[in-house]
């Protein structure tokens, strides 16, 4: 057995490992590609140069500038005024969920930071409005995928930095084309979603009164995570007013999307550049910001791609993409590609899964795939499985609803997720493969 196929072993392992309680696939990526490294005569020094550097000012940049809107109350700000335009009617209430979602992984939030945030919004709304809670957590989810692909998002970044970094030759409009297949991917699900749930009569209608207590507050769980709790931050900056601070923070996320997508200016620096400059002026402790920053995603990404790096190194997705190629078909290629990604992520973590599926686009874009609709397929392909019970999504999801809710949205959850399985990748494909 060659070193590649070592590679490709090791790498399966990890991701089934996955499914054993108290294995972080993270910290087990390092130690991995050092072992590897070492059995195919590769140095400690040539195994660290593939760590992503690129991607620790990515990542530490964006999800930094994204703390200091937390902390100021900046974000609290915009989600009370989208809670406050709807008023009672009923399609519009609905669509909150989805709306908060969307607006926040679109600036950037992780994944489990926005479903720890629009999780107890969702089905505090439905509570209060008798929506049921599965149709509020399918809109809130979709919302969520609707974001994840914006020039500022982690996946969007990762898909334009990764796409750049395998030489697809991306054209300059290759983010703002992942942005609109990530939105018309989640409205035309959650639009069939709301259609569905209409004609059987499980959504009411007209302008709806309030049937329990008041939903979740817009900034409920913004400490994200599994465990995220229910908290309302204090603004740290004592020397600004709360209109000044909003000002800034707003000024200065809207001169990181102009800079980094009109000039293209490193995006991850200028997040840092932007958080440091209103740390500064409105006085927040910079431990406040630097303890939001989800190091263990950092981890993650950080340790795979050192080891997706020694397996390029290796020729093992050159072995990979030799099984999987489909002759004269990149479609189909393409198709089982994304099915890879797919039921991959559905008990592994989709950026991880985005993240190692990447290296093997490319051998699909030479045999004739578009490489923006490849890259867009795979990842809407892992992104589009996370609408289940069995992660983190869903285990936020579970958390934030009533304890008589539970079992009936787990079985709705763990169906819907079953189905997108099935259906997802091939949707994926056959959908924005041609992009």
């Amino acid at each position: 057995m060659s070193m590649a196929d070592v590679s490709i072993v090791v790498l399966v392992a990890l991701f089934v490992a996955t499914l054993v309680p108290r294995f972080n696939i993270g910290l087990a990526a390092l130690p991995a590609a050092f072992l590897v490294g070492l059995a195919a005569d590769r140095s400690a020094d040539e195994v660290t140069s593939f760590f992503p550097g690129d991607f620790f000012v990515l990542l530490v940049g964006i999800t930094a500038l994204f703390a200091v809107a937390q902390i100021n109350g900046t974000l609290d700000w915009l989600l009370d005024g989208i809670l406050r335009l709807v008023g009672g009617r009923a399609l519009l209430v609905a669509l909150v969920p989805f709306l908060i979602g969307a607006v926040l992984t679109a600036v950037g939030t992780l994944p489990a930071a926005a479903t720890a945030i629009v999780a107890p919004i969702a089905l505090g709304i439905a509570a209060r409005y008798g929506i049921p809670p599965f149709i509020a957590a399918i809109l809130g989810i979709t919302g969520i995928i609707s974001g994840l692909l914006s020039p500022l998002a982690v996946y969007g970044t990762s898909a334009s930095r990764l796409g750049a970094k395998l030489g697809l030759e991306l054209p300059g409009s290759a983010p703002v084309g992942f942005f609109l297949g990530g939105l018309l991917a989640g409205l035309v699900v959650s639009t069939v979603c709301l259609v569905v749930a209409f004609r059987i009569g499980a959504m009411p209608r007209g302008h709806l009164t309030p049937v329990g207590p008041p939903a979740a507050p817009a900034s409920a769980g913004l400490d994200a995570g599994p465990a995220a709790e229910s908290t309302r931050e204090e603004p740290i900056g004592r020397m600004a007013s709360p209109t000044a601070a909003r000002v800034l923070t707003l000024v200065c996320l809207l001169a990181v999307v102009v800079l980094s997508v009109g000039f293209d200016i490193n995006i991850g620096y200028l997040g840092l550049t932007a958080a440091v400059v209103q740390q500064l002026a409105l006085r927040i402790e910079p431990t406040e910001i630097i303890s939001r920053v989800p190091w263990n995603i950092v981890l993650l990404i950080g340790g795979l791609l050192t080891y997706v790096g020694l397996m390029q190194e290796l020729g093992a997705f050159t072995r990979i993409s030799e099984l999987l190629r489909v002759e004269g078909s990149p479609m189909l290629s393409l198709l089982v590609l994304c099915y890879i990604a797919g039921v991959t992520s559905f008990a592994a973590s989709s950026i991880a899964v985005f993240a190692t599926t990447m290296p093997l686009v490319p051998a699909v874009v030479a045999e004739g795939a578009s490489p923006v609709g490849a890259v867009l397929a795979v990842a809407l392909a892992s992104i589009l499985v996370d609408i289940n019970p069995l992660g983190i999504t869903g285990g936020l999801i579970l958390g934030a609803a009533r304890a008589e809710d539970r079992p009936r949205l787990f079985r709705h959850l763990l169906t819907c997720g079953l189905v997108s399985v099935v259906v997802g990748p091939a949707l994926a494909c056959f959908a924005f493969g041609w992009w």
